[in-house]
């Protein structure tokens, strides 16, 4: 083999990494998505605009589930019977049309808000999981959200993220930094009832945890990225 050959080879196994690297990226910033209207969604998808398209087919009647911002059966059925009732092909696919036929075009939270406790919740997101992609962002998130809504834990996010010894970020000051404008979006994200979390109530890092018994009477439901999510 001389060294043109193995340039040529060089080549192609540099574009072919390239090509998987470019393909990653695309699958991360899938669930990226704030507003309904910026891609076609189908059974499998995620995203924060597809929990805002749940709340819209719930509130004309047609959705029952969860608002979770998964493309689960539940969704599927919703949008083939909202397309079934205005004679549209029902093949249970939310494309760009529905999507502006459904949308408010209004980033709306699972409830209200003020803006110090959408900062709270982006500087948590921000101390706990900067550096992970934004569905493992919107996933701690989502852990405290779910939280207020539970009976077990205070009702307001405040209170939810100043319970003792409940997030590290808070004991070392990582919680005091400037959030930047991907832990705010995730933290609007998991207001919308994006949930990547799966429902669940607890998160930790076992790369830097050090006590790791409370955590393993907990059902375990995943892991995104570095964290390990559980109810």
């Amino acid at each position: 083999m001389n060294g043109s050959e193995i340039w040529k080879i060089g080549m192609i196994v540099m574009f072919l990494a390239l090509t998987m690297l470019i393909s990653a990226d695309e699958e991360v910033l899938g669930s990226y998505n704030l507003r309904p209207g910026e891609r076609e969604l189908a059974p499998g998808d995620e995203g924060a605009d597809l929990a805002l398209l749940q709340r819209e087919l719930a509130d004309r009647g047609y959705y029952d589930g969860s608002i979770d911002g998964l493309y689960g059966l539940r969704t599927e059925e919703a949008v083939k019977r909202f397309q079934d009732n205005y004679n549209l092909v029902t093949d249970g696919r939310l494309d760009i049309t529905i999507q502006k036929s459904l949308s408010s075009n209004k980033l709306a939270s699972k409830y209200s808000v003020s803006r110090s406790e959408l900062m709270t919740l982006a500087r948590i997101i921000h101390g706990e999981a900067r550096g992970e992609d934004f569905r493992g962002m919107v996933a701690v998130g989502a852990v405290i959200v779910n939280r207020v809504e539970d009976h077990r834990f205070p009702d307001n996010i405040q209170d939810v993220i100043s319970e003792d010894g409940q997030f590290s970020s808070l004991m070392d000051g990582q919680a005091d930094l400037n959030p930047n404008q991907e832990s705010i979006d995730a933290a609007r994200a998991a207001l919308t009832g994006y949930d990547p979390s799966r429902q669940s109530y607890f998160f930790y890092n076992p790369e830097v945890a050090t006590n790791l018994a409370w955590i393993s009477q907990r059902p375990i439901v995943q892991r995104i990225g570095g964290h390990v999510f559980a109810r």
